[in-house]
């Protein structure tokens, strides 16, 4: 792929080649009239009458759709349909190498097969889109009044939604930024300007989060260019610098530790007080993602018991059809339901994989540890359970396996709730959990350990080849689908119904220092 340049990025990595070269071959005669023509009457649509013309005109020229991600070629008069691979046949017969995307605007390039970014045509398209937001205001002006104007403009529902332009295989990149500028806490930390940089703002990772919020709440609609911060990215995590395609999971435990680096002067408790989290450190993204997950183990001779307690950014569990061997399922093979999750046709639920993970593991006589009570090696038991519960808890479901003889992705369908209740695997609730089971709480009125899912990362296609969405939470019930640059709504069905790579909870109730 290419290397897609963006303005003031010559700033960040002057030393990258220039952008697509196959626009020269289109900027000819009068190029420009013909671009603005195509953004006044098939893309903005500022009046009613270009509106009208632009849903009679605008179908697949093959298929006759309406839908499926329309593009128009910029050589001739040809619309087709992007998702069925219309424009493409078009493209690759006439050898008309760029087309718009009708929706957005954006400039495909069929050589480069990615979008690509011209200065110029740049320049055509927000000129051509600010003249279509003026006809639309004057439009509502002349019907509503003008205390009915931001009502209509800027509807509530659709702050912070925005979409994200892929700058080559960053689907990646583009779902777990979603989920961040999603998580409550960290947009009103961003928000709020609370960040106070320590070092070259081109070069805080902090500074071009904060950025990224203001652009996401701006109230513009177009996709945002995250070019900044993939470079930003390419240049604190090195392992992920490259146009190839990258673990969303990795992506996400690198930027939060690029973060955690370099917001460590922005402490949330200004009085001095010691943080309260494993990671003894008072930035945003402790304060926010930081758990403690406690490890016993225990001795089978003296039953002496060793704990140690780790910070956590995310918990990674194993699934069914893993060559790892899986705790039988249960309880639920009645058809139960628990934290809201059914078991019936014996499908793997979120709370099973947490069982497994939280269950007594024989370590065996091939890995005995010195015992401090006995005074010698011997066999033990070891356990994980949850000492401290972050405000935002992440679960990475591990659908890559990779060994010494296989590579693969687990496609396992493991039901999530839109409501978990942690409380079974507490350290506290240890002793009520006995073999790897958990006897139900009876203190239902216990909600500290609540908590509400508000994204869901995804992973479509294979481990050679595949695709990651996200879904995101507005407000209590809407869903929407992020798909790089596409924002469709989603039903609550479509988000349970997906098969989760990384869940993302919130905090029902957060207790206040």
């Amino acid at each position: 792929l290419y290397t897609p340049r963006y303005p003031g990025q010559e700033a960040f990595v002057s030393s990258l080649p220039a952008g697509c070269s196959h626009v020269n071959g289109y900027k000819v005669d009068n190029w420009k009239q013909n671009l603005r023509v195509i953004y006044q009457c098939f893309v903005w649509s500022g009046t009613a009458e270009t509106r009208r013309r632009k849903a009679k005109s605008c179908i697949c020229h093959m298929c006759g759709a309406h839908l499926n991600r329309l593009h128009s070629c910029l050589y001739c008069v040809f619309f087709g349909c992007f998702t069925k691979k219309h424009i493409h046949e078009h493209a690759k017969n006439k050898r008309h190498n760029l087309a718009i995307d009708l929706l957005y605007g954006g400039i495909y390039c069929f050589v480069c097969q990615d979008y690509i970014y011209d200065k110029d045509m740049e320049q055509i398209a927000k000129e051509e889109q600010r003249k279509a937001w003026k006809l639309q205001v004057t439009a509502v002006f002349n019907l509503q009044s003008p205390d009915v104007l931001p009502l209509l403009l800027f509807p509530f529902c659709s702050a912070g939604l925005r979409g994200l332009i892929n700058l080559g295989n960053t689907c990646f990149m583009n779902c777990i930024v979603q989920a961040l500028t999603h998580t409550p806490l960290l947009r009103d930390f961003f928000l709020s300007d609370r960040h106070k940089c320590e070092m070259q703002s081109n070069s805080c990772l902090v500074c071009e989060m904060s950025q990224l919020f203001q652009e996401f709440y701006s109230g513009h609609r177009s996709p945002h260019i995250p070019f900044r911060l993939l470079h930003l990215v390419w240049t604190h995590a090195r392992h992920l610098a490259g146009y190839e395609q990258q673990d969303a999971h990795e992506f996400l435990i690198a930027a939060l530790d690029v973060l955690h680096r370099h917001c460590k002067g922005d402490t949330i408790n200004d009085n001095g007080k010691k943080a309260n989290n494993p990671n003894h450190c008072n930035c945003i993204i402790d304060q926010i993602f930081t758990g403690g997950l406690q490890s016993d183990v225990t001795c089978q001779v003296c039953h002496g018991v060793s704990t140690t307690i780790d910070p956590f950014w995310d918990i990674s569990l194993d699934l069914p059809g893993s060559s790892t061997p899986f705790w039988p399922l249960s309880p639920g093979g009645d058809g139960s339901t628990v934290n809201g999750e059914s078991h019936l046709s014996g499908s793997t639920t979120l709370t099973d994989c947490l069982r497994r993970f939280t269950r007594p593991e024989h370590l065996g006589s091939s890995a005995k540890i010195k015992c401090g009570g006995c005074h010698s090696y011997q066999e033990s038991t070891k356990q994980l359970t949850m000492k401290k519960l972050p405000i935002v808890a992440c679960f990475h479901l591990k659908r890559f396996e990779h060994s010494a003889k296989l590579r693969r992705k687990i496609t396992t369908y493991v039901s999530f709730p839109l409501e978990l209740d942690m409380t079974p695997f507490m350290a506290s609730s240890k002793e009520s959990r006995m073999n790897g089971q958990y006897q139900q709480s009876v203190d239902v009125l216990n909600n500290d350990n609540k908590y509400s899912l508000f994204a869901v990362v995804n992973h479509q296609g294979t481990l050679e080849s595949g695709h990651y969405t996200s879904f995101i939470r507005q407000h209590k019930d809407q869903w929407f689908k992020c798909d790089d640059a596409i924002i469709t709504k989603a039903s609550i069905k479509d988000v349970l119904d997906s098969e989760g790579y990384l869940l993302f909870y919130h905090k029902q109730f957060l207790e206040y220092e």
